[in-house]
């Protein structure tokens, strides 16, 4: 089986069997009539993916490589806060009549910073560094501003990347402050195993690990359902994915840079509410 999925349904059995209910608390998220979206959670769960084995994508239903590449490039490559330059509809529920989701995501890595060799963003201070100083300790992102929060639709989820480089690999670490577990584990984690991928070949490294820490892990009440069903499928083994290596530039990537090989998936047909 896909590794990815393995893991998957360890943490949602655990959080199952195992979870803490915040049904005695007031809740922020509301479904889309109106109801409090209750969770059942575990807390600071880490895992790892290495990607000199596999490629990190659950077969237990279908994953959208295409479109979670587009939305991560939205993100890191445009360093957009518009829903315009997105290619999906999934960030239109935060978005305000202009089609901006305020000083979040793409806006926070697009800022520029001074520093002794120049002006750069967070994504460009990155890539100096892994060329220049691949031995540095303070290789890092954050989109956690606390100036900017109050103008931001959505605090950040997936907020933090450290990346660490080990002889000639490159490894990751994604910081995650609240992962729906249904909807998004397996989106983040590809995009991010996609992103690993991408700024190891321009920095002439090799994709390592991807160690996601997950502070509040998730699974909604009106999910539970849903997940139980998958849970009871047999997984696939995972797909292969190949990036262009004719790609030498990270401003170069797009979606269409990626292949996907025989990926086998389980048909998944259930709408799958989303609490805002």
């Amino acid at each position: 089986m896909s590794y990815a999925d393995e893991v998957f349904i360890q943490n949602c059995r655990d959080i199952l069997d195992h979870g803490v209910w915040d049904t005695d608390r007031a809740v922020r998220p509301r479904w889309e009539d109106g109801s409090p979206a209750h969770t059942v959670k575990r807390f600071g769960v880490v895992n790892r993916y290495d990607l000199r084995r596999e490629f990190p994508m659950l077969t237990l239903r279908r994953q959208y490589f295409k479109s979670a590449v587009d939305e991560l490039l939205w993100i890191w490559q445009k360093k957009s806060n518009n829903i315009a330059d997105l290619g999906s509809h999934i960030w239109d529920a935060w978005a305000n009549e202009g089609g901006s989701i305020g000083k979040a995501y793409g806006y926070q890595l697009g800022v520029k910073h001074r520093y002794p060799e120049g002006d750069f963003d967070q994504v460009d201070r990155v890539l100096w560094d892994l060329r220049h100083d691949p031995a540095s300790r303070r290789i890092l992102t954050s989109l956690y501003t606390f100036a900017d929060l109050h103008e931001m639709a959505l605090y950040p989820c997936a907020w933090s990347m450290t990346f660490n480089v080990s002889g000639d690999t490159l490894n990751a670490i994604l910081n995650q402050r609240s992962q729906d577990m249904l909807t998004a584990n397996g989106w983040n984690v590809m995009q991010y195993a996609a992103l690993l991928m991408m700024f190891a070949q321009v920095s002439d490294l090799v994709p390592g690990e991807l160690v996601h820490v997950i502070a509040d892990c998730h699974i909604y009440d009106r999910h539970i359902p849903m997940v139980e069903r998958m849970l009871e499928l047999e997984p696939y083994p995972a797909p292969k994915v190949r990036l262009d290596g004719s790609v030498r530039d990270f401003y170069q990537f797009t979606k269409h840079s990626f292949t996907v090989e025989d990926y086998r998936f389980h048909a998944f047909d259930e709408k799958i509410p989303v609490a805002v």
